[in-house]
């Protein structure tokens, strides 16, 4: 079975969206600092252009979690692959993910990093797809919301193939 890629979202749309995040962040956190932190490996694509446009001082930390494996729906089981090398007590932080798609992962880092006292955490996502939601997750800064198809480039990947895409595309598999 063959792949086949169309274009969901093209480059010049999610280069503009991502510039409107990153002054809304920079709106919200004017006079502060904000902590990003970038879930491996699929929002660091994302990360470095969002960092690039938020004008508040950032810093930038990165985990490895994972539900998906290659398959292209999520497991449901959150593992956690690399935890962060800074601490969270006092900072800005902003966990900045590729995808939310059934809210688990998000959800269950969420617990984990409130228990580290940051002054705030809020969520930022690329994509977003509530209709596959089966976890409540609050989201302040979403890209784009989606329909349920799988999407890969810009850091999204079936079975780590496809993340360099400059573009969001929607994986079609055809005989």
């Amino acid at each position: 079975m063959a792949e086949k890629i169309r274009v969901m979202i093209p480059e010049e749309e999610v280069d503009a969206k991502i510039k409107e995040l990153g002054e809304k962040i920079s709106q919200r956190f004017a006079g502060e600092e904000v902590h990003l932190i970038c879930i491996l490996k699929g929002s660091v694509f994302f990360v470095c252009e969002l960092a690039k446009r938020i004008t508040v001082p950032v810093t930038i930390d990165f985990m490895q979690v994972s539900s998906y494996g290659a398959e292209t729906k999520s497991s449901g089981v959150v593992r956690l692959s690399k935890d962060l090398d800074e601490p969270l007590q006092d900072k800005n932080v902003i966990i900045v993910e590729d995808i939310i798609d059934s809210g688990r992962t998000l959800s269950h880092l969420v617990k984990l990093l409130s228990q580290r006292n940051p002054k705030t955490m809020t969520l930022c996502t690329l994509l977003d797809k509530p209709s596959r939601r089966v976890v409540d997750v609050e989201v302040e800064y979403t890209g784009f919301t989606i329909p349920d198809e799988f999407v890969v480039g810009y850091g999204l990947d079936y079975d780590q193939k496809y993340r360099n895409l400059p573009y969001i595309g929607v994986l079609e598999f055809v005989d």
